[in-house]
């Protein structure tokens, strides 16, 4: 179209209301977006959206949050995320890790369906423990708590 929109931010107080673009962290411009496309599909809703990465630049009870709003959208909706974060894919229904192979000199991606012991694994290693009792403790614990 003919109009140009541009979005003033402010997440602050007592700051100044500025362009978007020139003042939203990585993490702001996530949790802005996300924003933006759950109050468009309230309004009208699509079948499947897919969200590359949402959580950039957030972690701990941000990503959450994220997580939580992310539940709720695919209440109506499948809901597709790419993620690296332990807090967000917990609360998948399906967990998938995409890995890159090498074969024959030639580099590949592969996809795996993650299910029981082996999502436990990956949710390990999204921690930073790999096999580490801990991180498994952990990644059992919060794939407990989220049903799955």
């Amino acid at each position: 179209g003919l109009d140009r929109v541009e979005l003033y931010f402010c997440a602050n107080r007592g700051e100044q209301l500025q362009p978007l673009r020139k003042v939203a962290s990585g993490g702001e411009l996530s949790r802005i977006m996300l924003a933006l496309k759950t109050t468009v599909m309230e309004q009208s809703p699509v079948p499947t959206v897919i969200f590359d990465e949402i959580d950039t630049g957030v972690g701990g009870e941000v990503a959450h949050a994220i997580g939580d709003r992310l539940q709720l959208l695919a209440r109506h909706s499948q809901v597709l995320v790419v993620t690296h974060l332990h807090q967000i894919a917990s609360l998948a229904d399906r967990h998938f890790r995409i890995s890159k192979v090498l074969r024959d000199g030639r580099t590949f991606s592969r996809l795996d369906k993650l299910h029981g012991e082996h999502r436990m694994q990956e949710m390990a290693r999204m921690l930073g423990g790999g096999r580490d009792t801990m991180a498994l403790e952990h990644a059992r614990h919060l794939l407990n708590r989220a049903g799955a």
